[in-house]
């Protein structure tokens, strides 16, 4: 076993005191997730907290108004939600990180029951769905072998869905007698089609939009006896709605003027829909009123939605932050009244510096400009500055105009930071977000590279002083555009990365292997001189930036071994290169072990440029 260079790890990160305790404070500040609630008792909510200090469930009774801590693992668990009829806790049960396991349940109300797996007859996998009603529950689990989704009705569990290719559980009926699967039996998981099945397994109905045009199926109307199915569609190049009627398989189509991209939630009687609206890297809030077909906005500040929803009495609760305001989770009352709904105590995370828009002009398509978010550590710095151009992971995600603890921390170190939303984003239309397609890696970077010239031409810093970083997908860009791009490099910061993407899809969990495979057109084993093109292995002998390496144990999505690969390359040669190695999965819950590793990079950053 090969012996690699390890990171150094700061005891602090700055020398003023000021500055150290405001970075770790915006990480370490008690922090609380939107609350979801049990749908036949609002009352009864569960929501995720890091006030203890790793990310874990927490059950609020709205009507005591009493909190409690439900999960302490050591690692962290983020995935739960309620019974129906609110008297059990549901949450995932995986092994350190690594995504692999089953759910279980447990009371509510602290009983001293331990937490067990309510359905025995399902085995383990990776979550694919999950639909908890009164009388029926619908569950779908991932495995190497496709997906699974069992149906536990009256105490008799049965498998109503295999297939090898990817898919999942979407949505259930109100009534119990509908479930909506998102499947990718055509082949393209990036693109799914939908089905809606009896819980005996039949299929009621059909929807699929054709090569490259993906369904999702948000959720059902609210009203028992209610078929109507609220869809996102991609008919004319952007994330829309429709209304899908299932029973008598007719549709609508929502014609909302707005320019961005669409999402929503039902209202509690099914007359109208929250719309999240998300255009160039911020949302707002509309109530569509279906009948009367009118859009009325929702008093919301300049930022981003992280989630919203609407409570029984057409309250909407929703979390809003902005980059230099940190996340609050609000309450809009029916009256349009803003107010704070929970806080977990404790200090609030210190403010940061706010994003201001950067549009450079590309001379090729989909669209005219790569929308890029730019902060400056103060307003007097005007360059050349070290810079992070921080790549985003996904790539189907993209950063927006919100609060990160990341960023502001790179800004204490005095670092500008540049958020490049390059193709493969989403929220810039779908040929944006798939001009990857056959050519990932290689594509993203060509706007990072035209976002770094503006920054160079605007003498807002220079290669010498420009740091590339990134996790998972944007760890992928990192190590790719330092094989690729040697010139424009000064360091690299790599977390969780694809290194080596034949031992990646070898390794990786099946919903990532299709994914991949939707992606590049086909496997390896089919077009392995793609992957080799596209895989930061094959440039390895031409980096020449020093590299900071981050990688967990247990890592389901960008596996440990094809990370070792790369570093056994680096080794070889005279490129200096520190490795970062955590017992985890693809990130970390423990923000201990988090404020670790921003402290590496960022130290690592600085040695990289100099300011050390």
């Amino acid at each position: 076993m090969s012996t690699y260079p390890g990171a150094k790890i700061p005891e602090t990160l700055f020398d003023d005191p000021d500055k150290e305790a405001r970075w770790r404070a915006r990480f370490s500040a008690p922090r609380v997730s939107l609350p979801d609630w049990a749908r036949d008792a609002p009352h009864r909510s569960l929501y995720v907290s890091n006030v203890s200090g790793t990310w874990e469930l927490y059950a609020w009774d709205r009507a005591t108004d009493t909190h409690r801590q439900v999960t302490a693992r050591p690692n962290g668990t983020f995935h739960g939600t309620l019974s129906a009829d609110g008297n059990r806790i549901w949450w995932f049960d995986d092994t350190d990180g690594d995504e692999f396991g089953s759910w279980v349940s447990e009371p509510f109300d602290p009983t001293g029951e331990s937490p067990g797996n309510p359905l025995p007859t399902t085995h383990a996998g990776y979550p694919a769905g999950l639909e908890l009603g009164q009388r029926v529950i619908a569950l779908g689990m991932s495995t190497d072998e496709g997906v699974t989704v069992w149906v536990s009705e009256d105490g008799d569990t049965r498998v109503i869905y295999q297939h090898e290719q990817d898919g999942g559980l979407a949505a259930a009926s109100r009534d119990e007698t509908l479930l909506v699967l998102s499947h990718s039996e055509h082949g393209d998981s990036r693109h799914p089609a939908l089905r809606v099945l009896r819980t005996d397994g039949s299929t009621l109905a059909e929807k699929w939009d054709g090569p490259g045009l993906g369904l999702g199926a948000l959720d059902f109307a609210p009203v028992p006896g209610d078929t109507r199915l609220l869809v996102s569609h991609e008919r004319r190049g952007r994330e829309e709605l429709l209304l899908w009627d299932v029973a008598t398989d007719t549709e609508t189509e929502l014609d909302l003027d707005l320019p961005g991209e669409l999402s929503a939630d039902w209202y509690p009687d099914g007359s109208a829909l929250l719309i999240a609206h998300t255009h160039r890297a911020r949302t707002t809030l509309h109530r569509y009123d279906i009948a009367a077909g009118t859009l009325t906005p929702l008093p919301t500040s300049r930022g981003t939605v992280g989630a919203a929803s609407v409570r029984p009495d057409h309250s909407v609760e929703y979390t809003w932050s902005s980059a230099a305001v940190p996340g609050r989770v609000r309450v809009l009352s029916p009256e349009g009244e803003d107010s704070v709904l929970l806080t977990p105590g404790g200090d609030r995370a210190p403010e940061s510096r706010p994003v201001e828009d950067v549009f450079v002009e590309v001379p090729y398509g989909p669209n005219d400009t790569v929308h890029a978010l730019l902060a400056r550590p103060d307003d007097t710095s005007d360059g050349p500055l070290p810079t992070v151009f921080n790549l985003h992971g996904g790539p189907h995600a993209a950063d927006e105009d919100r609060f990160s603890s990341y960023r502001a921390a790179w800004l204490e170190a005095g670092f500008a930071v540049v958020e490049v939303n390059y193709r493969g984003s989403t929220g810039y239309g779908s040929a944006w977000r798939d001009a990857i397609e056959g050519r990932p890696g290689l594509t993203e970077l060509e706007d990072v590279a035209r976002v770094q010239d503006w920054a160079i031409k605007e003498g807002l810093t220079t290669p010498e002083l420009s740091v590339v970083a990134g996790a998972s997908w944007g760890g992928y860009l990192t190590l790719l555009a330092l094989g690729t791009q040697p010139d424009r490099w000064a360091g690299g910061v790599a977390g969780v990365p694809v290194a080596d993407y034949v031992s990646a899809f070898a390794d990786e969990m099946e919903p990532l292997r299709a994914y991949d495979r939707a992606l590049f057109g086909g496997s390896p084993d089919e077009l392995p001189e793609l992957y080799h093109e596209c895989s930061p292995l094959t440039y390895v002998d031409e980096v020449r930036a020093p590299v900071l390496v981050l990688a967990g144990d247990n890592d389901p999505r960008c596996p440990i071994r094809q990370v070792l690969n790369y570093l056994d390359r680096l080794l070889q040669r005279e490129v200096p290169f520190e490795f970062y190695r955590y017992d985890a999965g693809h990130g970390s819950l423990v923000i201990a072990e988090t404020l670790r590793q921003v402290a590496t990079e960022i130290h690592f950053a600085r040695r990289a440029v100099g300011t050390a």
